[in-house]
């Protein structure tokens, strides 16, 4: 039952409680004039629901004694009356703080107090001991015994004590200690910022990012204890944009150290091998009407979006393509970018939502650049809140896993069954052949 009550009331409560109060203090229209604390829920959603979050769970923590379930977490007494739960704990609490001072700074307590206050203290505490452990409980007996030796304690040993002030600073100071260090070294969370990989990662997705992927950096700087890297292929990562390392992209990992990339139309050909894919249907993204993939690359699958058709012309020689366009790779294109030579210590990347990605087709003024090693900062893990404006109910994007099977948002379900035929026929070969 123990495990029911802070379930319920340290977890399910102040959780509900936080993300309420952000939906009702979140502006209706951002444009519109409102007070401070409503602008700051508005831009911050997730700093503000953790804040409230903490808020929350103090003030159930203060009650804990007064709420249902309550017996779960108490001292094991079954005769103890609900009214003395709390004084109950606190009882233990002096007990264990004064038999600490006691050995820890026992030179100090021996050169500072008397004999005789020493023994003040230390009968109080066995009479306080004893009263606790009576049995039948007594509670008057547990209340005197409580108020003399809270006296003698208070009176005898409070330089050594923590105050509650002092108790809560602490307690705050090593979990923000905690909270850095993770975020540092292990798990960071990510806002997506564009739509550069719709419809995997929709704007106003957040996301964690596992930072022990590749291998955990220093705190504080670039360098990895033990490498793990390159990234694979369909790897989706966040790293440090080439061009300017105070920003942070989110892209998908198509080509690796070694390998000769070129861009077809938007679709990646990896060491003259064109990455397979499948098409699924028509989607509604930003306003406009486009065209969704399967995509296979590497044994993984994934969606990718692009602004129009016209990609599945095969064929055999120049004469089989439309005035204008190229046969390459058994297919008429109109759009060749490449080939690229991926260098050693670095990736190349594209966006799932082809057509509109600032990838590394267009870096290096069009020219086309990677991404060095040093600047990747870990691979995404799975989806933790959203808050874009056409991203849906905030539970249809709750823990969707980035790497995992290909997930349609619910409004549009239609699609489903033109995705699951292309999983059923997905090619056998989904590897690239390795560079010549």
């Amino acid at each position: 039952m123990k495990g029911v009550f802070y379930l319920l009331w340290m977890i399910a409560v102040p959780t509900l409680a936080s993300l309420g109060t952000v939906w009702l203090l979140t502006p209706a229209d951002e444009t519109s004039d409102v007070g401070v604390l409503r602008k700051f829920v508005g831009g911050q959603k997730i700093p503000a629901t953790i804040i409230l979050f903490m808020l929350f769970a103090m003030i159930v923590w203060r009650m804990r004694h007064d709420l249902p379930l309550s017996y779960a977490i108490g001292p094991g007494r079954r005769d103890l009356p609900p009214k003395l739960r709390g004084r109950y704990e606190e009882a233990l609490t002096l007990l264990e703080e004064s038999q600490r001072i006691l050995k820890t700074q026992k030179k100090d307590v021996e050169r500072e107090l008397t004999k005789s206050e020493r023994e003040q203290v230390t009968t109080a505490l066995d009479e306080l001991e004893r009263s606790m452990s009576e049995n039948p409980f007594n509670p008057a007996s547990f209340e005197s015994a409580h108020a003399r030796a809270d006296r003698a304690c208070g009176e005898h040993l409070s330089r050594w004590r923590k105050g509650e002030i002092r108790e809560y600073a602490e307690s705050i100071l090593i979990a923000i200690s905690i909270a850095l260090v993770l975020r540092v070294a292990v798990v960071e969370p990510f806002k997506i910022p564009s739509g550069s990989m719709i419809p995997t990662l929709m704007i106003g997705d957040h996301i964690f990012v596992n930072k022990f992927s590749y291998g955990p950096l220093l705190p504080f700087t670039d360098k990895r204890i033990l490498t793990n890297l390159p990234p694979e292929r369909a790897d989706v990562m966040v790293f440090k944009f080439p061009e300017n390392p105070d920003q942070d992209f989110i892209k998908r990992t198509i080509a690796t150290p070694g390998d000769t990339l070129e861009v077809l139309d938007s679709r990646p050909v990896i060491n003259g091998w064109l990455v397979p894919h499948c098409h699924v249907g028509t989607f509604q993204s930003e306003g406009k009407a486009k065209e969704l993939y399967v995509e296979f690359l590497a044994g993984k699958t994934y969606f990718t979006l692009f602004n129009s058709m016209g990609r599945e012309e095969t064929c055999k020689q120049q004469s089989d393509c439309a005035n204008g366009q190229m046969c390459l790779s058994s297919i008429c294109v109109s759009e060749r970018k490449g080939p690229y030579k991926v260098a050693p210590n670095e990736v190349w990347v594209l966006g799932d939502n082809r057509d509109n990605s600032h990838d590394s087709r267009g870096w290096r003024g069009g020219l086309g650049a990677g991404v060095p090693f040093e600047n990747i900062k870990g691979r995404a893990m799975f989806v933790f809140a959203t808050f874009g404006p056409d991203n849906g109910d905030f539970w249809d994007r709750f823990l969707v896993n980035v790497m995992g099977r290909p997930q349609l948002p619910t409004s549009q379900m239609q699609l489903q069954p033109a995705v699951d035929k292309c999983l059923r026929e997905a090619p056998k070969e989904t590897t690239p052949p390795p560079p010549k």
